[in-house]
């Protein structure tokens, strides 16, 4: 019996992806709920499965095809493995060598096939060090950097012949052209689209870390036991804080539909997390009625997917507020772009020492500096302050947060 493979049906905010791997080929034996092909979509990439144990028969969309939802992309001869003679008359042609066949039975995660094909390495030769034998995306940067130290060791012996001119002996200088992502061009275009469209200002404050910092350090040992392992971290802090103050702020929760303003009797928080294919918005949603574990459960857990490339679509739909942290990487001060339709983001950086007067004192306290950007047209300045300055209010004294104050 044949069974047509199709692309996922899309949500309404998603058109199209491109079909970015194929993990087996015409006339391959496919069991059930083996990955068979990637799609990327400007949100994420999307790993479809094999629905049934059979025979890959077609291949109707090749890599690098734009495909829309459920689309058919190829076709399953559903049935039983078949035997060796059978497979040499029915799928002669199609037969793999036995160097191709000793390559797909790597286990690889979809990160590490990428990177490996981005940087010319061969899976065989990298030693796999995850579960059963796998080979992560770190198993494939290793073997990068390992091969970029043999190549920059100086040669013993070379024959005159066989020499060839570096590329700083003859002065090229080496460019490489590669297409954009789908998300990588779809983060661009919405960042050009919220300057275009929003009237957008940014207000800055500081915070005073140290009560937070006092209180992680006083329950963590606490909070761990309690809650399975899970670590007290700052971002819920900051989602719990966000949350207090949108309550107290409405229009910085709300968006601009057309004419219209809609107001969101709901607290979905974005927090923004960086990947090595571009940054990703998972949504924390009802963050209100979460606890503080809650919310550093499941922000762990999209970090996780997102880095493995494992994030669903409607893991990133939606969403009234975000949460950009910087600090991560160093950075002491920026100004977030919107997050289309939001209409504000905050930003958090880098905590560092700094000499502050604290009752006629010069101390000195680890300090970061927090960044409100909000879209003009719908908040005005001084109610973006204020709710900027509630915010540092609950940081500063994190009773606030759980007193409602």
């Amino acid at each position: 019996m044949t069974i047509q493979i199709s692309v996922p049906a899309f949500p309404e905010s998603i058109s199209e992806g491109e079909l970015s791997k194929w993990y087996k080929n015409v006339g391959d034996y496919v069991e059930r709920d083996a990955l068979l092909v990637d799609v990327e979509t400007e949100k994420t990439t999307l790993e479809i499965p094999c629905p049934v144990s059979g025979i890959l028969v077609k291949i109707l969309k090749e890599e690098g095809t734009t495909v829309e939802g459920k689309e058919i992309i190829a076709e399953i001869e559903e049935g039983i493995r078949p035997t060796v003679s059978e497979s040499t008359q029915e799928f002669q042609e199609a037969t793999p060598s036995e160097e191709d066949s000793e390559e797909r039975e790597i286990v690889a995660s979809p990160s590490a096939r990428r990177l490996a094909l981005e940087s010319g390495i061969g899976l065989s030769s990298v030693i796999g060090t995850g579960r059963g034998g796998m080979i992560t995306r770190d198993d494939v940067a290793v073997a990068v950097r390992n091969r970029s130290e043999t190549a920059d060791r100086p040669v013993q012996t070379v024959e005159q012949d066989d020499r060839e001119e570096s590329p700083t002996e003859s002065g090229e200088r080496v460019e490489r052209r590669v297409p954009m992502t789908r998300l990588r061009a779809t983060i661009a275009n919405r960042l050009v689209e919220a300057q275009h469209n929003a009237a957008m200002l940014t207000t800055f404050n500081e915070v005073d870390m140290d009560p937070i910092m006092r209180m992680r350090r006083q329950y963590q040992e606490e909070f761990q036991a309690s809650h399975n392992g899970t670590r007290l971290g700052f971002m819920s802090f900051f989602v719990r804080a966000s949350v207090e103050a949108l309550k107290r702020f409405p229009l910085v929760n709300a968006s601009i539909d057309g004419s219209e303003i809609v107001y969101h009797g709901f607290y979905d928080i974005g927090v923004a997390v960086s990947t090595d294919r571009g940054l990703v918005v998972p949504i924390v949603r009802d963050a209100d009625a979460l606890g503080m574990a809650q919310i550093e459960d499941q922000i762990s857990a999209y970090g996780e997917k997102a880095r493995s490339g494992k994030l669903a679509i409607e893991d990133m739909q939606g969403g009234t507020f975000t949460i950009s942290n910087g600090g991560v990487f160093g950075s002491l001060l920026s100004t977030p772009i919107l997050n289309p339709p939001q209409t504000a983001i905050l930003g958090m950086h880098k905590i560092e020492e700094r000499p502050v007067v604290v009752d006629g004192e010069i101390v000195a306290r680890p300090m970061m500096y927090l960044a409100l950007s909000y879209d003009h047209r719908l908040i005005d300045g001084r109610e973006a302050v204020r709710f900027l300055v509630a915010i540092k209010g609950m940081l500063e004294d994190p009773a606030r947060i759980l007193l409602e104050l």
